[in-house]
């Protein structure tokens, strides 16, 4: 008895017969069924914490493989007419309709302003809801009414080089309820979602992105896999080592483009330029000492998304729950695909499911399992998928090419996470993850662009090196998706030449910022942290490997605002960097292990160190050059390395603190091994592979020279 998606009002419902289930809040609706086969749905678009709860409790055990793997055709949710939410006027782009019948000139004109703004908040995506009004009831309108609204909303879509394509419709009080996406045209301003695959070894991972991504079904032997792997030896072995990353487009009526028919393909270079909407697939390590390699992809490619892979075979085992707790602690939303259910017995499947609903409704995750089935559960699911409360999960197989279309369906209607528009009007920067040269180009970096926007022949500031200081580069020219542009923008991911600069002088986890952000490197920072594993105590003078976007070094532990910590507790930490400083900003999550041990935090403060300063914050005090960068600058020209008890100067920003970390939000993980070297591949456009170079295994130092 799993919670069902509504179909009707895009609502959550549990999937037992009977007396329907009790609302846990005043605020929740509950309707009396009106006979034996109508469900009741308990809960709506946004379900509070009580509700999860309630629905939680309400859940039993899973269902045979047959209710498992239900075709479309056998939804087991009755319709019924259940108010929406309200429309949100503020912001959104869901947009509600009671009628659209022959609207005057200037009614036209004022319906055409109103998408173009829904357009604009949905990153050039919409959804109307038709026959529907504003306070949410789905009213429902007749044939001809509901014909002549679609024609209108046509119209207003080609008016703004949009076009339409129906997702569903249903049946309202009086009549039809039609559920539309309005998306642009291809254009070179394209949306683009990025989607970390993460999941244990063997999993399938690169399989189903070869499947998605180049249209052929795979052969059961690794066929799909090789025409995504990059590496000699991952083609030996089957097992991914690198950062690699696949497109998959979608243009304006939601079509995929990559392919046409079952087989054949499109070079990357014109997906981009056929493509309305881009799903960017960022394939990580599943292997245990690929483990740093995943953990840089998590934080330093930002994703939008994340899909955990499971073998239907093999369980919830090895690096899943690892994975699946990386997410967590990053507040990434998660949705679970089950592969292999062709080759897998009835029975193993059904205790496959239940772990997977068992962990995922667990004190750390919270999450409602909601096994998808149909067209409108996709719908439904991908409404409600932002709000990081439910968590879909896709039963698929790349052989027989089971349920890959309800998938591709989900992709296709996956949101923008962010509201780039407005990161990118602020002061520009560009977080580096690999640095290549490229013949007759020069060295080249790529990353994302997480603030403002990039201009060919632009100037920025690209840093911290070792000395904390950020020098001055000139942009040549940008690639992203292969393609080349005049301009990148926030949420987008591209390859920049650079103008004389040696690649020697560059490194993975530097940033390319505007002046205008007056970057400042520091070696010390305080962050509110959560233990999640250690098996005795941490106290001053511990060292451990954090994560923090695209930084990755190790750290020392100087001052805590208790004698010990361990796991579960939540304190106030100081670290330092132990090889040099790096440009943090206050809100940045990060992750820090070291062996088994492991945690999550959120940086509250930062402080200025002078240039030289020792490693070891026992040292004794050591005088500085005042003509030293602008961060060292502001203190005074010599100054003596802090102690634990001591206080840098903070530096100055907008935010003095950061709300702590909830132990609840993490799902608590071990069996975590010694983390192998990172690798790192860009999908810019400069046809050229980069390694990105890794620290030591025990410490994560890397090398000066590198």
């Amino acid at each position: 008895m799993e919670p069902r998606l509504h179909h009707s009002t895009g609502s959550l419902s549990s999937s037992s017969g009977g007396s329907p289930v009790p609302p846990a809040s005043p605020s929740v609706p509950s309707l009396s069924s009106s006979s034996s086969s109508t469900r009741v749905a308990s809960l709506i678009l946004s379900p509070s914490a009580e509700d999860i709860k309630a629905l939680i409790h309400a859940q039993g055990e899973d269902e045979d493989l047959a209710t498992l793997l239900a075709s479309a055709s056998k939804d087991p949710v009755d319709a019924i007419s259940e108010p929406f939410q309200p429309e949100n006027d503020t912001s959104g782009n869901v947009e509600y309709k009671l009628k659209l019948v022959n609207p005057t000139p200037s009614r036209l004109e004022h319906l055409t302003s109103q998408l173009k703004w829904r357009l604009g908040e949905g990153m050039g995506e919409a959804i109307y809801e038709v026959g529907v009004e504003d306070n949410g009831a789905p009213t429902g309108l007749s044939e001809e009414d509901m014909k002549a609204s679609l024609a209108t909303l046509a119209i207003m879509a080609e008016k703004l080089s949009a076009d339409m394509s129906i997702l569903r419709d249903r049946e309202g009080t009086h009549g039809k309820v039609a559920e539309v996406l309005i998306r642009r045209f291809a254009r070179e301003d394209f949306l683009e979602v990025r989607v970390a695959v993460v999941g244990n070894v063997d999993s399938g991972k690169s399989t189903l992105l070869g499947v998605l991504t180049k249209g052929g079904l795979d052969n059961g032997r690794g066929l799909a896999r090789q025409q995504v792997f990059r590496h000699k030896h991952e083609i030996e072995t089957g097992r991914t080592s690198s950062i690699s990353q696949e497109i998959m487009g979608f243009d304006s009526k939601g079509k995929v483009v990559n392919y046409t028919g079952v087989h054949g393909g499109l070079a990357p270079q014109e997906v981009t330029e056929l493509s309305s909407k881009i799903i960017n697939f960022i394939d990580l390590a599943g292997h245990e000492k690929y483990l740093r390699t995943t953990l840089f992809g998590m934080t330093g490619h930002a994703p939008d998304f994340a899909m955990l892979m499971i073998g239907a075979n093999m369980g919830v085992v090895g690096m899943t729950k690892e994975h699946l707790g990386i997410t967590l602690a990053l507040r990434v939303p998660v949705f679970v695909v089950v592969t292999k259910i062709d080759m897998c017995p009835e029975n193993v499947l059904k205790e496959t499911m239940s772990q997977i609903k068992k962990i995922l409704k667990s004190p750390g995750s919270r999450k409602i399992p909601v096994v998808i089935r149909s067209e409108d559960d996709v719908v439904v699911a991908a409404r409600n998928f932002t709000s990081e409360r439910i968590a879909p999960i896709f039963c698929v197989s790349n052989v027989t090419g089971m349920h890959l279309d309800l998938l591709r369906t989900f992709m296709n209607l996956l949101p923008a996470r962010k509201n780039w528009e407005d990161l990118a009007t602020q002061p520009t920067q560009f977080n580096i993850d690999a640095t290549w040269t490229v013949q007759g180009v020069g060295t080249v970096i790529s990353g994302t662009v997480m603030t403002g926007t990039i201009s060919a022949n632009e100037s920025f500031l690209i840093g911290p090196d070792h000395a904390g200081e950020f020098l001055p580069v000139t942009v040549k020219s940008i690639h992203t998706k292969r393609l080349p542009v005049k301009q990148v923008h926030a949420g987008q991911t591209a390859s920049l030449a650079l103008k004389k600069v040696k690649r020697s002088s560059l490194r993975k986890g530097m940033c390319l910022v505007s002046s205008a952000l007056k970057p400042v490197a520091v070696r010390e920072f305080e962050a509110e942290v959560l233990v999640l594993y250690h098996s005795t105590t941490i106290q001053r003078g511990y060292e451990a490997v954090v994560h923090c976007g695209t930084t990755q070094q190790c750290a020392r532990i100087i001052d805590i605002d208790r004698d010990v910590i361990r796991t579960g507790d939540k304190s106030k930490v100081r670290f330092r960097f132990q090889a040099r400083p790096e440009f943090l900003q206050i809100g940045m999550r990060l992750i820090f292990r070291e062996g088994k041990a492991k945690g999550i935090g959120r940086i509250s403060q930062l402080f200025t160190t002078p240039l030289g300063a020792p490693s070891s914050s026992s040292s004794s005090s050591s005088s500085s050059s005042s003509s030293s960068s602008s961060s060292s600058a502001s203190a005074s020209g010599s100054s003596s390395a802090p102690s634990p008890a001591s206080s840098a100067s903070p530096v100055v920003s907008p935010a003095s603190s950061a709300p702590s970390v909830p132990a609840a939000d993490v799902l608590r993980t071990s069996g975590e091994g010694r983390a192998g070297y990172g690798h790192g591949h860009s999908h810019g456009g400069f046809h050229a592979h980069g390694r990105g170079r890794g620290a030591s295994k025990r410490g994560g130092h890397s090398d000066p020279k590198k």
